[in-house]
């Protein structure tokens, strides 16, 4: 269920290939760029200004889960500088 405006992946990793995704991902917010793809498809997410960043963390019996979210509003693109002219 991809399209062009999202990408989704879920494979099982060992914890080091976690880290260096993770790691891959904190390169690309910090140079304004992130690109995720695999077989399937690819989405590129350019982050900038403020972020949002959610962390969650949960331990039950048999599951342990965190989840981190960063969130962002993406610039409006500049409109052409027109001169206004009033008489």
């Amino acid at each position: 269920m991809q399209d062009k405006n999202s990408f989704r992946h879920d494979s099982l990793q060992d914890a080091k290939t976690i880290a260096e995704l993770l790691k891959s991902i904190t390169k690309g917010i910090a140079r304004g760029k992130l690109t995720f793809s695999d077989e399937d498809g690819e989405i590129v997410l350019e982050p900038e200004g403020l972020l949002n960043l959610k962390v969650t963390a949960e331990q039950e019996e048999m599951r342990h889960r965190v989840n981190i979210r960063i969130t962002w509003q993406p610039r409006k693109k500049k409109k052409g500088k027109k001169r206004l002219s009033v008489d």
